[in-house]
């Protein structure tokens, strides 16, 4: 079975280890210049470095979907820089999964595939859409909607060792960010910890860097830049998130539920 996912970032690559590990094969699409922030446990890093390992599976950055066929092949998940998922004709995939989280649709239609999965507000399930996954921190998170829509976005991030919205970092102007400090270092309140156009970016709590944009990126005036992890913990830089693999344990479900359902299992 193949899975095309649209997104490389953290919560993308969280659901394609859950579907991997499970024996399903995955192919990914990205933007040309990802602005992930946790880039340690994202597969979009693939396209600006060539080849990325989270955790212990590795995602290769293909030219054509007939090179990503051979990365499949040889036991790698491709990513292809394809924001508009073009290649979706080609590869014809069982299943395909909207994990970009612009917390509204870009363009995904139930026709898609045989099996279409909404990540996020923005989807409809048996609209737009097969099954819509939650992503909202709480008591539903990772569950699978088969009809209606995720929780809407609150701009609110998840509470973390106690802390929420102070844990993000946000660009402080208009420009290209330039990163003065690396993920997994222990960073102190009040230090900077890039600039963008001459302007500080400051962390505004101690604790481990456990997301930065990449250097070089245009960033726009808030725009969500880096991520403290209050826990103090550098090695949860290297793994997925508990977010990321409830997430991916939904989409899994879904794709698993009407699989069965098409073979009248």
């Amino acid at each position: 079975m193949l899975t095309l996912i649209r997104g490389a970032g953290d919560i993308a690559s969280g659901i394609a280890l859950r579907l991997w590990h499970s024996g399903i094969q995955v192919v990914m699409t990205e933007i040309e210049r990802p602005t992930t922030i946790r880039r340690t446990v994202a597969f979009s890093d693939a396209v600006v470095n060539g080849e990325q390992t989270v955790e212990d599976v590795t995602a290769l950055c293909a030219e054509t979907w007939e090179a990503a066929f051979l990365y499949l092949e040889q036991g790698n998940i491709p990513v292809l820089v394809d924001p508009d998922c073009a290649c979706r004709e080609a590869i014809r995939p069982d299943a395909l999964v909207d994990a970009i989280l612009a917390k509204r649709n870009l363009g995904t239609a139930i026709t898609d595939a045989p099996i279409v999965v909404g990540v996020g507000p923005g989807f409809t399930a048996g609209v737009d859409c097969h099954a819509v996954v939650e992503t909202m921190r709480g008591h539903t998170l990772g569950r699978v909607i088969y009809n209606g829509s995720a929780l809407p976005n609150t701009n609110l991030p998840g509470l973390i060792g106690g802390f929420a919205g102070e844990r993000v970092l946000r660009a402080p102007a208009d420009g290209s960010f330039h990163g003065l400090r690396r993920i997994g270092d222990f960073v102190e309140a009040g230090e900077t910890i890039g600039t963008v156009a001459g302007a500080p970016m400051t962390a505004t709590i101690s604790g481990v860097l456990r997301g930065l944009i990449a250097d070089g990126v245009t960033v726009k005036k808030g725009l969500k830049s880096g991520d403290i992890d209050p826990r103090g913990k550098a090695e949860y830089c290297r793994t997925a998130s508990d977010k990321a693999l409830a997430v991916g344990g939904g989409v899994l479900e879904a794709i698993l539920h009407f699989e069965a359902m098409h073979h009248g299992t």
